[in-house]
């Protein structure tokens, strides 16, 4: 999946596509996850290695923008946020495009007002299969735009074999968000399914698999979250794992791993496939590749981290939380949140809600090695503000196009 997509340019960047492009060049098995570091004298940039828009989202605002160009004289709708990125999401509406729902599902425009010849785009986290046929019965086409994610539709493939083979589907996510929705819409179609958020709740599912829970608390402990006519004593002798492709993938397949130890345990067999499904291959490439690199950029050192991204967006929050795990980390959606060299606000993933912090910003005489990374629905134009705004706290740097030429040159590559 290497083909170009045709994005607005106001989502380019100066800075980051050519660190990116001359990543690629370098090292085109993207083998190397050491970070690109643009070293300004007082202040030294570590980029991750991945970060910002993955190939689903690409093709996403590619078609939502195609829908537009095309449909000039049309309404055009949204079933809900395009990606979970405000600049693309109000760029969308200043264009006029309106949205059907809110990410959690809520109505903002009531169907009945939609007509035949309206335009209405599926975003890239799917939609249900119940939504799709209302839109359809509506007259309108939802497949003329529908810009889902295939990573997304290849977990739904997935379940509808795991479904035709007899399995239940276990879904790695979270409920509420929209790309889980529409997965456990799709499984619930083909298997029985059931959505876990962690391995807090893997662990408790285990011990309903080996009965050690009374089965008549099962719609307790699970509420909301299982297909209708879901039977643990049936439906939970075979079992396949899918996920939400932006939850952390490393978490994915510890619960996978973990499940099909207790399902073998369980169910003694030469033949492991008869109750537990390998479905690794549904991992999300993107998802994987900016997890490890984060890891690597904070293997490599750091004063501080800046993760930048929409405050609802699930993966950039995974990012920002592995981020923290080894370093003191600061969420933010754009370079606005930088306040000052003193005063920050950003995204406390701990308690959930954006704050206040102060002295986010060391005033040592020494060079400050700063950690950058970026959501998936982050465009790189926004890190490249973020960077500029940082650079502007500090007096004496060197010029940013010239400490990026020799990072680009010492990789072998011409800029």
């Amino acid at each position: 999946m290497g083909r170009a997509f045709d994005i607005p340019i106001y989502y380019r960047s100066s800075i980051i596509s050519t660190l990116k492009v001359a990543r690629r060049t370098a090292d085109a098995r993207k083998r190397d996850l050491s970070p690109s570091i643009l070293d300004l004298g007082p202040v030294r940039f570590k980029i991750a290695r991945h970060f910002g828009f993955c190939f689903g989202v690409e093709n996403a605002i590619e078609i939502a923008y195609r829908a537009l160009a095309e449909n000039p004289s049309k309404r055009v709708f949204l079933l809900s946020e395009m990606i979970h990125n405000p600049l693309v999401n109000d760029d969308l509406q200043s264009r006029g495009v309106r949205f059907l729902l809110s990410t959690q599902g809520e109505q903002l425009i009531p169907f009945e007002e939609l007509r035949p010849d309206d335009i209405v785009i599926v975003p890239a986290f799917g939609t249900t299969r119940e939504l799709f046929d209302r839109l359809a019965n509506l007259g309108i086409n939802p497949a003329l735009y529908n810009a889902t994610c295939p990573f997304v539709e290849k977990v739904w493939k997935r379940a509808d074999q795991l479904g035709e083979r007899g399995y239940s589907v276990v879904i790695h996510g979270k409920h509420y968000h929209e790309e889980t929705r529409a997965t456990f819409s799709h499984a619930r179609q083909a298997a029985p399914a059931l959505v876990i958020r962690d391995m807090q709740e893997a662990q408790l599912l285990a011990r309903y698999i080996k009965g050690e829970l009374p089965m008549d608390s099962f719609a307790r402990d699970f509420l909301g979250r299982y297909s209708d006519g879901f039977n643990p004593v049936r439906d939970l002798k075979k079992i396949g794992v899918v996920n939400q492709t932006t939850m952390l993938a490393h978490e994915t397949q510890a619960i996978a791993d973990y499940l099909r130890q207790v399902m073998l345990s369980h169910y003694p067999s030469d033949k492991p496939e008869e109750h537990f499904a390998d479905t690794r291959d549904t991992l999300c490439y993107a998802t994987s590749e900016n997890q490890d690199a984060i890891r690597a950029l904070v293997s490599s050192g750091g004063d501080l981290a800046l993760v930048v991204g929409g405050y609802n967006s699930s993966n950039t929050f995974h990012l920002a939380k592995l981020c923290s795990a080894g370093v003191r980390t600061y969420y933010i959606k754009d370079a606005h949140e930088l306040l000052g060299p003193q005063h920050i606000r950003h995204y406390d993933i701990a308690h959930k809600q954006v704050v206040d912090s102060f002295g986010w910003l060391p005033s040592s005489d020494a060079p400050v090695d700063i950690l950058v990374s970026a959501g998936a629905s982050c465009p790189d134009a926004i890190v490249d503000e973020v960077l500029e705004r940082v650079i502007s706290f500090f007096a004496k740097t060197s010029a940013l196009d010239l400490s990026l030429k020799q990072f680009v040159a010492s990789l072998g590559v011409s800029a």
